[in-house]
């Protein structure tokens, strides 16, 4: 099987599909005949590189990138991670960190990358507030009624739930959503990781 002529070409492809070097790469293709799926499951047996983690669709690669306004007193970090080195120096990935670190800045309400990081005690504590605004409320209405004003509050401290701030540019698409058209496009789990937004005087 060793003796299966393979191409430059064919060795790269696997390295961006897997994260692993290329010497494994070229390796796992003579090893595998040619066969890019047994070459991948190849590597993986092996746990070389970054197949195996790419298996389990670990983000640990990706980029920083920064927005600091116009005036200079608004900056934003955030960190979006991808699978692999390849991804993370891709163009469109890096615009897209760019453009939610740009969102992000012009959205100062923003605390949370998703709802699964919101503690349990400010959910319920938001709650609270908004079941005693229903109050005054008949009370078949009361609960949907919170429920309701909570989802609202959800949009306006999670960063995936929130339309992109510039919308034209955008068609009024979530965060979410172009998140997860970007993991469909490079095939890859892409992870808005964390963010940190500066206020000069907060």
């Amino acid at each position: 099987m060793s003796t299966v002529e393979i191409s430059a070409k064919d060795v790269k492809a696997l390295r961006e599909r897997t994260g692993a070097g290329m010497m494994d790469c070229k390796r796992a293709l003579q090893e595998s005949g040619g066969d890019v799926d047994k070459a991948i499951e190849w590597l993986r047996v092996k746990g070389l590189s970054g197949a195996a983690k790419l298996a389990g669709r670990e983000a640990t690669e990706g980029t920083v990138q920064s927005y600091i306004h116009a005036n200079g007193k608004v900056g934003v970090l955030v960190e979006v991670d991808c699978n692999t080195d390849f991804v993370a120096r891709n163009e469109d990935f890096i615009a897209f960190a760019r453009e939610v670190a740009l969102h992000i800045a012009a959205a100062p309400t923003t605390r949370y990358v998703s709802e699964d990081e919101i503690p349990e005690e400010a959910r319920e504590a938001e709650l609270r507030v908004f079941e005693q605004q229903a109050a005054d409320k008949p009370e078949n209405v009361r609960p949907k009624f919170a429920e309701g004003k909570l989802r609202k509050w959800m949009e306006e401290v999670v960063l995936l739930n929130q339309e992109h701030v510039n919308p034209d540019k955008h068609d009024n698409k979530t965060i979410e959503q172009l998140r997860a058209e970007l993991s469909a496009k490079t095939g890859e789990n892409v992870v808005i990781r964390r963010f940190a937004r500066f206020q000069v005087g907060q």
